[in-house]
């Protein structure tokens, strides 16, 4: 059966998450009814990653199976086609090789982190940053990233339900920037990359490197949380609303 390899963007304000569940609309689901509409056929749609509810992407990868031998192009254009109003494109669809799974055959995962800075409200970016109400030093927090670079014990910064079989994780980059805002305020960006993640972590690390960017935590405090290997030792975990899964590689 031809199959296909799918680069996809969502805003994940309106879904319970990436993956089918008993009750809500996911990304997932959205997709398949979008494949069944166009094809007649029933597929399952394999993701690269199960974003929770509230999480964006704009580099999610996914693949499905078709009984017929579509070209690419229409595949991609159908597809969007029956998935308005949701906010889901499919950016890119190609044909892939019998044995390419979009989670097992992933090299790595890049997320995106944003913070936005400022007293008044997000209006524009609601749904889309974090807001918090005092400038941050950046510094301070790349100087917090580094101690997480590496291969770790990641359970201070793991979901206390997370399915994976160890907590050992190999964090390939941690990086914070700033980025211009017109207006006021400031926009600081956090970049993680990895082969895979444990469930909640980006979020986890980036909660804590605001705390290290609001003077009450030192990259010192950040080295004792992560080797305390003790989830209650983490800061506030970052909403879900900042993080966007920005890129797959095989």
């Amino acid at each position: 059966m031809p199959r296909y390899k799918l680069t996809i963007e969502y805003d994940g304000t309106p879904f319970v998450g990436w993956q089918v569940q008993a009750a809500g609309r996911t990304v997932q689901g959205v997709l398949a009814e979008a494949v069944r509409r166009f094809s007649g056929e029933e597929v399952v749609v394999h993701g690269a990653g199960r974003t929770d509810a509230g999480v964006h992407a704009t580099g999610q990868v996914a693949h499905i199976e078709l009984a017929r031998d579509w070209k690419p192009d229409t595949v991609r254009d159908a597809m969007n086609a029956h998935l308005r109003p949701h906010p889901v494109a499919v950016l890119e669809a190609e044909p892939a090789a019998e044995d390419f799974h979009a989670r097992f055959s992933a090299t790595g995962r890049r997320y995106l982190y944003r913070i936005i800075a400022r007293r008044p409200d997000l209006v524009l970016e609601r749904n889309r940053a974090w807001r918090v109400l005092r400038p941050l030093d950046v510094d301070a927090m790349a100087l917090g990233a580094a101690r997480l670079v590496g291969r770790h014990d990641f359970t201070t910064f793991r979901a206390i339900g997370c399915q994976a079989a160890s907590p050992v994780k190999t964090l390939d980059r941690l990086a914070v920037e700033t980025v211009p805002l017109e207006g006021p305020g400031m926009e600081i960006r956090v970049h993680a990359q990895a082969r895979s993640f444990l469930h909640h972590q980006v979020r986890s690390m980036v909660g804590t490197l605001v705390k290290v960017g609001e003077g009450a935590w030192t990259p010192d405090d950040v080295t004792a949380a992560l080797e305390a290997a003790d989830r209650t030792r983490c800061g506030p975990m970052a909403p879900s609303a900042g993080l966007y899964l920005a890129e797959v590689t095989y």
